[in-house]
Protein backbone atom coordinates (compact mmCIF):
# COMPACT_ATOMS: atom_id res chain seq x y z
CA UNK A 1 0.00 0.00 0.00
CA UNK A 2 1.50 3.54 -1.26
CA UNK A 3 2.33 5.62 1.99
CA UNK A 4 -1.23 7.67 0.19
CA UNK A 5 -2.96 4.89 0.99
CA UNK A 6 -1.77 4.26 4.43
CA UNK A 7 -2.30 7.78 5.25
CA UNK A 8 -6.02 7.60 4.23
CA UNK A 9 -6.34 4.46 5.77
CA UNK A 10 -4.99 5.85 9.02
CA UNK A 11 -7.22 8.86 9.17
CA UNK A 12 -10.28 7.21 8.23
CA UNK A 13 -9.62 4.16 10.85
CA UNK A 14 -9.28 7.07 13.39
CA UNK A 15 -12.38 8.89 12.39
CA UNK A 16 -14.34 5.55 12.92
CA UNK A 17 -12.64 4.36 16.03
CA UNK A 18 -10.70 6.69 17.52
CA UNK A 19 -7.63 4.37 16.46
CA UNK A 20 -5.49 4.84 13.78
CA UNK A 21 -5.23 1.05 13.34
CA UNK A 22 -8.78 0.15 13.66
CA UNK A 23 -7.90 -1.58 17.05
CA UNK A 24 -9.12 0.45 20.19
CA UNK A 25 -9.10 -1.69 23.66
CA UNK A 26 -13.26 -2.13 23.13
CA UNK A 27 -12.06 -3.78 19.54
CA UNK A 28 -9.44 -6.03 21.10
CA UNK A 29 -11.75 -7.24 24.36
CA UNK A 30 -13.95 -8.88 21.06
CA UNK A 31 -11.48 -11.51 21.23
CA UNK A 32 -12.50 -12.21 24.61
CA UNK A 33 -15.46 -13.98 25.81
CA UNK A 34 -17.14 -17.55 26.28
CA UNK A 35 -19.83 -17.36 23.54
CA UNK A 36 -20.64 -16.43 19.78
CA UNK A 37 -22.64 -13.09 20.82
CA UNK A 38 -25.83 -12.50 19.80
CA UNK A 39 -25.58 -12.66 16.06
CA UNK A 40 -23.01 -14.69 14.74
CA UNK A 41 -21.10 -15.34 11.19
CA UNK A 42 -24.05 -15.63 8.54
CA UNK A 43 -26.50 -13.62 10.29
CA UNK A 44 -28.05 -10.69 9.04
CA UNK A 45 -26.67 -8.03 11.37
CA UNK A 46 -23.09 -8.75 10.45
CA UNK A 47 -23.62 -8.27 6.49
CA UNK A 48 -25.33 -5.29 7.30
CA UNK A 49 -23.37 -3.65 9.69
CA UNK A 50 -19.88 -5.18 8.28
CA UNK A 51 -20.78 -3.85 4.81
CA UNK A 52 -19.36 -0.25 3.73
CA UNK A 53 -23.24 1.24 3.58
CA UNK A 54 -22.86 1.76 6.85
CA UNK A 55 -21.12 4.98 6.83
CA UNK A 56 -23.79 6.18 4.37
CA UNK A 57 -26.55 5.21 6.77
CA UNK A 58 -25.14 6.82 9.90
CA UNK A 59 -25.67 9.93 7.98
CA UNK A 60 -28.98 8.90 7.11
CA UNK A 61 -29.76 8.40 10.92
CA UNK A 62 -28.41 11.36 12.05
CA UNK A 63 -30.80 13.49 9.33
CA UNK A 64 -34.34 11.15 10.60
CA UNK A 65 -33.40 11.30 14.26
CA UNK A 66 -33.16 15.54 14.04
CA UNK A 67 -37.21 15.59 13.20
CA UNK A 68 -38.17 14.10 16.62
CA UNK A 69 -38.35 17.50 18.97
CA UNK A 70 -37.65 15.46 21.74
CA UNK A 71 -34.97 13.92 20.33
CA UNK A 72 -33.33 16.61 18.86
CA UNK A 73 -33.85 18.58 22.37
CA UNK A 74 -31.34 15.69 24.01
CA UNK A 75 -28.82 16.16 21.47
CA UNK A 76 -28.91 20.33 21.32
CA UNK A 77 -29.35 20.33 25.14
CA UNK A 78 -27.00 17.34 26.51
CA UNK A 79 -24.74 16.28 23.51
CA UNK A 80 -21.30 18.20 22.59
CA UNK A 81 -21.34 17.32 19.37
CA UNK A 82 -20.39 20.59 18.08
CA UNK A 83 -16.92 20.80 20.07
CA UNK A 84 -16.14 16.76 19.58
CA UNK A 85 -18.44 15.42 16.81
CA UNK A 86 -15.53 12.62 16.32
CA UNK A 87 -16.44 11.49 19.79
CA UNK A 88 -19.81 11.09 19.64
CA UNK A 89 -19.63 9.09 16.22
CA UNK A 90 -17.30 6.97 17.87
CA UNK A 91 -19.31 6.28 21.07
CA UNK A 92 -22.13 5.36 19.07
CA UNK A 93 -20.31 3.24 16.42
CA UNK A 94 -18.26 1.38 19.81
CA UNK A 95 -22.16 0.44 20.71
CA UNK A 96 -23.45 -0.47 17.31
CA UNK A 97 -19.55 -2.85 16.90
CA UNK A 98 -19.97 -3.92 20.34
CA UNK A 99 -23.66 -5.53 20.03
CA UNK A 100 -22.60 -6.91 16.41
CA UNK A 101 -19.45 -8.31 17.07
CA UNK A 102 -18.92 -8.84 20.89
CA UNK A 103 -20.12 -11.95 22.75
CA UNK A 104 -23.12 -11.71 24.69
CA UNK A 105 -21.55 -10.26 28.05
CA UNK A 106 -19.42 -7.26 26.63
CA UNK A 107 -22.68 -6.31 24.39
CA UNK A 108 -25.18 -6.41 27.12
CA UNK A 109 -22.11 -4.37 29.38
CA UNK A 110 -21.98 -1.80 26.37
CA UNK A 111 -25.62 -1.61 26.54
CA UNK A 112 -25.87 -0.99 29.86
CA UNK A 113 -23.34 2.01 29.28
CA UNK A 114 -25.39 3.79 27.00
CA UNK A 115 -28.69 2.92 29.01
CA UNK A 116 -26.79 5.27 31.92
CA UNK A 117 -25.82 7.69 30.02
CA UNK A 118 -29.87 8.19 29.06
CA UNK A 119 -30.64 8.39 32.22
CA UNK A 120 -29.40 11.88 32.62
CA UNK A 121 -30.59 13.07 29.51
CA UNK A 122 -33.56 15.01 30.80
CA UNK A 123 -35.20 18.36 30.03
CA UNK A 124 -38.06 20.02 28.13
CA UNK A 125 -39.19 20.72 24.83
CA UNK A 126 -42.04 22.12 22.43
CA UNK A 127 -43.78 19.48 20.29
CA UNK A 128 -45.35 19.86 16.97
CA UNK A 129 -48.36 21.59 18.15
CA UNK A 130 -46.10 24.25 20.78
CA UNK A 131 -46.89 22.58 23.73
CA UNK A 132 -44.27 21.96 26.47
CA UNK A 133 -43.19 18.46 27.41
CA UNK A 134 -40.68 16.83 29.72
CA UNK A 135 -38.60 14.59 27.99
CA UNK A 136 -35.78 11.93 28.97
CA UNK A 137 -33.44 9.85 27.14
CA UNK A 138 -34.74 6.82 28.09
CA UNK A 139 -38.67 7.81 27.17
CA UNK A 140 -40.17 4.86 25.62
CA UNK A 141 -41.43 7.11 22.25
CA UNK A 142 -37.66 8.60 22.19
CA UNK A 143 -35.88 5.15 22.56
CA UNK A 144 -38.55 3.56 19.89
CA UNK A 145 -37.85 6.59 17.41
CA UNK A 146 -34.23 6.35 17.85
CA UNK A 147 -34.07 2.78 17.00
CA UNK A 148 -36.84 2.73 14.09
CA UNK A 149 -34.72 5.42 12.26
CA UNK A 150 -31.66 3.55 12.81
CA UNK A 151 -32.86 0.46 11.63
CA UNK A 152 -34.35 1.79 8.62
CA UNK A 153 -31.15 4.32 7.84
CA UNK A 154 -29.28 0.49 8.01
CA UNK A 155 -31.42 -1.76 5.74
CA UNK A 156 -31.98 1.36 2.87
CA UNK A 157 -28.23 1.71 3.27
CA UNK A 158 -27.32 -1.92 2.45
CA UNK A 159 -30.12 -2.45 -0.02
CA UNK A 160 -29.09 0.17 -1.92
CA UNK A 161 -25.19 -0.18 -1.64
CA UNK A 162 -24.36 -3.88 -0.19
CA UNK A 163 -25.10 -7.49 -0.87
CA UNK A 164 -28.15 -9.19 -0.49
CA UNK A 165 -29.05 -10.01 3.23
CA UNK A 166 -28.93 -13.64 4.66
CA UNK A 167 -32.36 -14.02 5.61
CA UNK A 168 -33.58 -11.05 3.98
CA UNK A 169 -34.99 -7.58 5.09
CA UNK A 170 -37.47 -9.01 7.40
CA UNK A 171 -34.55 -10.87 9.52
CA UNK A 172 -32.32 -7.90 9.89
CA UNK A 173 -35.28 -6.04 11.41
CA UNK A 174 -35.91 -8.98 13.71
CA UNK A 175 -32.39 -9.48 14.49
CA UNK A 176 -31.80 -6.22 15.29
CA UNK A 177 -34.86 -5.85 17.46
CA UNK A 178 -32.39 -7.43 19.95
CA UNK A 179 -29.88 -4.90 20.34
CA UNK A 180 -33.39 -2.32 20.67
CA UNK A 181 -34.58 -4.55 23.55
CA UNK A 182 -30.85 -4.07 25.05
CA UNK A 183 -31.16 -0.68 25.68
CA UNK A 184 -34.97 -0.78 26.60
CA UNK A 185 -36.59 -0.19 23.11
CA UNK A 186 -40.28 -1.44 23.93
CA UNK A 187 -41.81 -3.23 21.22
CA UNK A 188 -39.44 -2.74 18.89
CA UNK A 189 -40.10 -4.21 15.22
CA UNK A 190 -40.14 -7.65 13.91
CA UNK A 191 -40.63 -7.07 10.10
CA UNK A 192 -39.78 -4.82 7.53
CA UNK A 193 -43.55 -4.29 7.23
CA UNK A 194 -43.48 -3.15 11.08
CA UNK A 195 -40.57 -1.52 10.77
CA UNK A 196 -42.35 1.19 7.93
CA UNK A 197 -46.15 0.84 9.82
CA UNK A 198 -43.84 2.31 13.08
CA UNK A 199 -42.29 4.98 10.94
CA UNK A 200 -44.96 6.33 9.41
CA UNK A 201 -46.98 6.08 12.77
CA UNK A 202 -44.34 9.00 13.93
CA UNK A 203 -45.03 11.13 10.50
CA UNK A 204 -49.09 10.19 10.23
CA UNK A 205 -49.41 11.37 14.24
CA UNK A 206 -48.18 14.63 13.72
CA UNK A 207 -45.10 14.00 16.50
CA UNK A 208 -42.33 15.32 13.87
CA UNK A 209 -41.16 18.72 13.67
CA UNK A 210 -38.59 20.82 11.48
CA UNK A 211 -37.35 23.68 12.87
CA UNK A 212 -34.47 26.24 13.51
CA UNK A 213 -32.84 23.74 15.62
CA UNK A 214 -32.95 21.07 12.69
CA UNK A 215 -32.05 23.14 10.77
CA UNK A 216 -28.85 24.20 12.93
CA UNK A 217 -28.40 19.93 13.03
CA UNK A 218 -28.74 19.57 9.29
CA UNK A 219 -25.92 22.43 8.02
CA UNK A 220 -23.43 20.55 10.86
CA UNK A 221 -24.18 17.21 9.44
CA UNK A 222 -23.76 18.40 5.98
CA UNK A 223 -20.63 19.97 6.40
CA UNK A 224 -18.45 18.55 9.82
CA UNK A 225 -15.30 19.20 10.71
CA UNK A 226 -13.11 16.71 8.56
CA UNK A 227 -10.02 17.35 7.11
CA UNK A 228 -10.08 18.93 3.80
CA UNK A 229 -8.90 16.16 2.43
CA UNK A 230 -11.70 13.69 2.96
CA UNK A 231 -14.66 16.33 2.74
CA UNK A 232 -15.40 16.00 -1.07
CA UNK A 233 -15.80 11.94 -0.30
CA UNK A 234 -18.29 12.87 2.32
CA UNK A 235 -20.09 15.41 0.71
CA UNK A 236 -20.86 12.59 -2.09
CA UNK A 237 -21.86 9.73 0.88
CA UNK A 238 -24.27 13.13 2.19
CA UNK A 239 -25.71 13.44 -1.66
CA UNK A 240 -26.30 9.87 -1.36
CA UNK A 241 -27.76 9.83 1.93
CA UNK A 242 -29.85 12.89 1.29
CA UNK A 243 -31.15 10.56 -2.07
CA UNK A 244 -31.40 7.32 -0.47
CA UNK A 245 -34.35 9.47 1.58
CA UNK A 246 -37.99 9.90 1.29
CA UNK A 247 -39.35 13.15 -0.30
CA UNK A 248 -41.07 13.22 2.58
CA UNK A 249 -38.29 13.90 4.92
CA UNK A 250 -36.25 15.55 2.20
CA UNK A 251 -38.53 18.09 2.47
CA UNK A 252 -39.28 18.22 6.02
CA UNK A 253 -35.08 18.15 6.21
CA UNK A 254 -34.96 21.41 3.82
CA UNK A 255 -33.08 18.99 1.54
CA UNK A 256 -33.16 18.21 -1.89
CA UNK A 257 -31.98 15.81 -4.01
CA UNK A 258 -29.45 16.32 -6.48
CA UNK A 259 -29.64 16.09 -9.81
CA UNK A 260 -26.25 14.29 -10.55
CA UNK A 261 -25.75 10.32 -10.15
CA UNK A 262 -25.07 10.25 -6.44
CA UNK A 263 -26.20 6.77 -5.61
CA UNK A 264 -23.78 5.54 -8.02
CA UNK A 265 -20.91 7.95 -6.94
CA UNK A 266 -21.70 7.04 -3.40
CA UNK A 267 -21.05 3.21 -4.34
CA UNK A 268 -18.41 4.55 -6.03
CA UNK A 269 -16.76 5.96 -2.77
CA UNK A 270 -17.89 3.01 -0.83
CA UNK A 271 -15.64 0.95 -2.45
CA UNK A 272 -12.28 3.05 -2.17
CA UNK A 273 -13.22 2.77 1.18
CA UNK A 274 -13.40 -0.90 1.17
CA UNK A 275 -10.20 -0.98 -1.05
CA UNK A 276 -8.23 1.00 1.72
CA UNK A 277 -9.80 -0.72 4.41
CA UNK A 278 -9.49 -4.35 3.47
CA UNK A 279 -12.68 -7.77 3.07
CA UNK A 280 -13.15 -7.60 6.79
CA UNK A 281 -13.20 -4.58 9.64
CA UNK A 282 -10.69 -5.57 12.88
CA UNK A 283 -14.17 -5.91 14.95
CA UNK A 284 -15.37 -8.98 13.36
CA UNK A 285 -11.89 -10.51 13.09
CA UNK A 286 -11.80 -10.33 16.46
CA UNK A 287 -15.05 -11.88 16.48
CA UNK A 288 -14.11 -14.46 14.11
CA UNK A 289 -10.93 -14.74 16.62
CA UNK A 290 -12.97 -15.80 19.48
CA UNK A 291 -14.99 -17.81 18.11
CA UNK A 292 -12.32 -19.93 16.62
CA UNK A 293 -10.73 -20.03 20.34
CA UNK A 294 -14.47 -21.55 21.62
CA UNK A 295 -14.84 -23.91 19.06
CA UNK A 296 -10.99 -25.21 18.90
CA UNK A 297 -11.54 -25.05 23.02
CA UNK A 298 -14.80 -27.57 22.56
CA UNK A 299 -13.09 -29.84 20.40
CA UNK A 300 -10.37 -30.19 22.67
CA UNK A 301 -12.86 -30.82 25.20
CA UNK A 302 -14.82 -33.43 23.07
CA UNK A 303 -11.65 -35.18 22.17
CA UNK A 304 -10.60 -35.67 26.09
CA UNK A 305 -13.48 -37.54 26.22
CA UNK A 306 -13.09 -39.80 23.86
Amino acid sequence: MSRFADTWRARLLTTLSGNDQGRPKWVQKMELGDDIGFFGPGSASWAVHGGMGTMVAGIRALLMQTLHPGAMAGVHDWSRYKEDPLGRLSGTIQWLITVTFAGTEQATHESGRVAHFHDRVVGTYLDAQGNERDYRAGDPELLSWVHVVFTDAFLAAETLWGDPIPGGADQYVREWSKAGELVGVQNPPMSEADLRGQLEAFRASGTLKSDERVAEAVRFIRNPPLRPSMLPFYRIMFAGAVASLPAEYRTMLGLKRSRLPVIWATGVVLGLVRSLLGASSSSEDAARARIARIDAEAAAAAALKD
